[in-house]
């Protein structure tokens, strides 16, 4: 496609999300940036945050994981449902009844300060690395098909992308983010399904042949009996659910989308939309991934080296330019998408959790403003960093590694939060951080040794429940029991 058309996409949708940030960003004020005062249509959040679940991640890597996992990982997402439902029906209430902004306030209610920083900065870290991975994918392929034909290097691309995320969520916060969402969504799905539609065409079936060629084929097998397997349906199940809890519940980026709605009522009937939703949603990405299988298979296409590069090099090279046109701005979607949001989120959890911003009452209120932007500003460097770091590591092994890595940081904020929310007991709250750190090198050590330790067994994405429960054990350890109001489980409180 020529690299003139896939700039001017980029820069028109661009354009349309200035114009959204130009509308939610008047009169703003922190509690605009924060909370987007507290009136987001709850509807609204739901639709968006599906674009936000989905991610660059998602968009680019779940159709080609099909070759090697099938359908497996619809398992994991029937497991969200549970994950989803605690949220709604624990989380949210504590959330609400407490009236926060930043999560990870309440660790500092029910443990202490150190509790309470230490939470915050996994989140921070885990973010930070994960969006910047996020972002990396997305944009990489926009550097191989559209800067690298006119010689700009890597490092500008990034700035420029990272640089409308910060102008355009600089004012209105996560009030723009929920609204520019809704159109991340949209494109993300229309990508998949003018695919979808272009495959049906070239192959010359209709959709009902096509849904039927994918179930008879290998590609749709969703259910794996070996309990050594990494598929393994019910480590799937309750992995599933365990996501869904930290990477939602737990996660200030997508947290702070839903306590933007106007009450309690409102923000579970946004988690449960979502939730439901994200079933058709994901089934329809992992259909598209058998399809493009059965595509190049039947139209003698060489298969890429990696998968990832499946849907993004059927999409441009072969499908012609409409439906380049489609996914490419499904593309900027998705990164659009992996970016705003925890730019926002970010700036959020270092001014309220590590600044105190909330707190200082010395600052006035424009004091404030430009403390808030000065963070926001930081940040948009630091992800500027990280992704152009991640381009020069150039082994893509290396850069997983480091994604995951950063996943073990949602192990602690999950025993962290099962303490709080199940025990009664207090903890030595300056012993916190130490037994944070152990929990994820514990759960490396495990998951690189368990083949050795436990006759072939391998972890997959249950590891993060026995992270967790490694959190959870040691601060049984540092704890006490304590029959005050102080101490009761928030359980018992709410």
């Amino acid at each position: 496609m020529n690299p003139v058309i896939i700039l001017t996409v980029f820069i028109s949708y661009s354009a349309l999300l200035f114009l959204i940030a130009g509308i939610t960003g008047r009169r703003s004020t922190n509690d605009t940036y924060f909370t987007g005062n507290r009136n987001s249509p709850w509807y609204i959040v739901a639709y968006g945050m599906i674009g936000a679940s989905l991610s660059g991640v998602t968009f680019i890597s779940i159709p080609g994981e099909v070759g090697a996992s099938g359908f497996s990982y619809m398992v994991l997402v029937l497991g969200y449902l549970l994950g989803y439902a605690f949220i709604a029906q624990v989380l949210l209430p504590v959330y609400y009844g407490r009236k926060l902004t930043s999560i990870y306030t309440y660790l500092e209610q029910r443990f202490g300060p150190y509790t309470y920083k230490t939470g915050a900065s996994f989140f921070i870290l885990s973010r930070s690395i994960g969006s910047s991975f996020r972002v990396f994918l997305v944009v990489n392929v926009l550097q191989i098909f559209v800067f690298d034909n006119w010689g700009i290097p890597f490092a500008v691309n990034v700035a420029l992308f990272m640089g409308l995320i910060l102008l355009y969520t600089f004012r209105g916060g996560i009030k723009t983010v929920v609204w520019t969402d809704t159109l991340q969504t949209t494109f993300m799905l229309a990508a998949v399904i003018v695919s979808v539609t272009i495959i049906s065409r070239d192959m010359e079936m209709s959709l009902g042949a096509l849904i039927n060629q994918v179930h008879k084929s290998d590609f749709s097998r969703m259910f794996f009996s070996e309990i050594n397997d990494k598929r393994f349906y019910l480590k799937q199940f309750f992995s599933g659910a365990f996501i869904a809890v930290v990477m939602t519940g737990l996660d200030q980026d997508m947290m702070q989308k839903n306590l933007t709605c106007r009450n309690l009522k409102d923000a579970k009937k946004n988690i449960y939309l979502m939730s439901w939703s994200l079933v058709p949603v994901n089934l329809l990405f992992l259909f598209l991934g058998a399809l493009l299988y059965l595509y190049v298979q039947k139209m003698g296409i060489t298969l890429p080296q990696r998968s990832d590069d499946l849907f993004p090099l059927i999409a441009l090279k072969h499908h012609g330019a409409f439906a380049g046109v489609v996914f490419l701005i499904g593309l900027v979607a998705a990164a659009y998408s992996s970016a705003d949001g925890s730019l926002t989120a970010l700036t959020t959890s270092f001014s309220i959790d590590i600044l105190g911003l909330g707190k200082n009452q010395k600052l006035s209120d424009r004091g404030k403003v430009n403390i808030r932007m000065t963070v926001h500003l930081c940040f948009a460097v630091f992800l500027t960093g990280l992704v152009v770091l991640f381009r020069s590591i150039s082994d893509q092994s290396v850069i997983t590694k480091l994604f995951t890595i950063a996943g073990y940081t949602y192990g602690p904020l999950l025993g962290l939060y099962a303490f709080g929310l199940f025990t009664k007991r207090r903890v030595v709250d300056r012993y916190v951080p130490v037994i944070a750190l152990f929990s994820p090198v514990l759960s490396y050590l495990l998951s690189v040794n368990s083949m050795h330790w436990f006759n072939g067994y391998k972890f997959g994405f249950e590891l993060l429940i026995f992270n967790g429960l490694i959190t959870f054990l040691g601060l049984l350890f540092i704890s006490e029991n304590h029959n005050s109001q102080s101490g009761n489980s928030e359980l018992n409180i709410n």
